[in-house]
């Protein structure tokens, strides 16, 4: 087990309690790694291959929240080792993958003990949420259309006297992703644009928009 090269800038008594604590494992393609209220048992980092971890929606599909490669961690378990909950997402092998694996028990220790550890540790929980905060704005854009249809429905009994600023700031989106649907709208006949205002010309169909 590399742990200098795993784990770099950690110290020689810190590499050496993982190497004599952390176990190496060989998944198949296709294992399931974690699944959703499985309790976390160990820290994991891969050294080949990739695990998939993925969530399904409301409507039952899956959802790729990210992909676990060589020299990588995986922010939903370090997120459970942190606070001690089961996961809600799943993690399936897309390969035939290597990994090490730390126990809980010396994870916590060496948290406590080894700033190096902890520097590890944070900076790739840190670089992984970053990933996953891009995955959830690229998300609610996909459906900032229906949102900002039912928005206009919701106020279609009088003029809308709202730049498409304002929209944006209340949609949690960009102005030009809301300046590009009203004129879509608009070319649709859903809604008639004029100077400082808007004018919701098919509440119906906006209200149900995209049925």
């Amino acid at each position: 087990m590399d742990t200098e090269r795993l784990f770099p800038g950690l110290d020689a008594d810190a590499r050496g309690r993982i190497a004599a604590g952390a176990r190496g494992v060989h998944l198949k393609l296709g294992h399931k790694v974690f699944a959703a209220g499985q309790a976390c048992t160990g820290f994991m980092v891969v050294t080949a291959g990739s695990v998939k971890v993925s969530t399904v929606t409301e409507n039952g599909r899956e959802l790729l929240l990210y992909r676990v490669g060589p020299r990588e961690t995986c922010v939903l378990t370090t997120a459970c080792l942190l606070s001690a909950s089961d996961y809600d997402a799943e993690g399936v092998t897309e390969a035939d993958t290597d990994a090490v694996v730390i126990p809980k028990l010396l994870f916590e220790d060496l948290l406590a003990s080894s700033a190096a550890f902890r520097h590890f540790v944070f900076s790739s929980y840190g670089d992984r949420l970053r990933d996953l905060i891009a995955l959830v704005q690229e998300v609610s854009q996909r459906h900032v259309d229906r949102r900002l249809a039912r928005f206009l429905a919701e106020r279609s009994d009088r003029p809308i006297a709202m730049t498409h600023q304002d929209i944006a700031t209340e949609l949690g989106t960009a102005r030009e992703v809301v300046s590009r649907l009203l004129k879509h709208f608009e070319a649709e006949g859903l809604v008639k644009l004029e100077r400082r205002q808007i004018m919701v010309a098919d509440a119906g169909r906006l209200a149900v928009f995209p049925g």
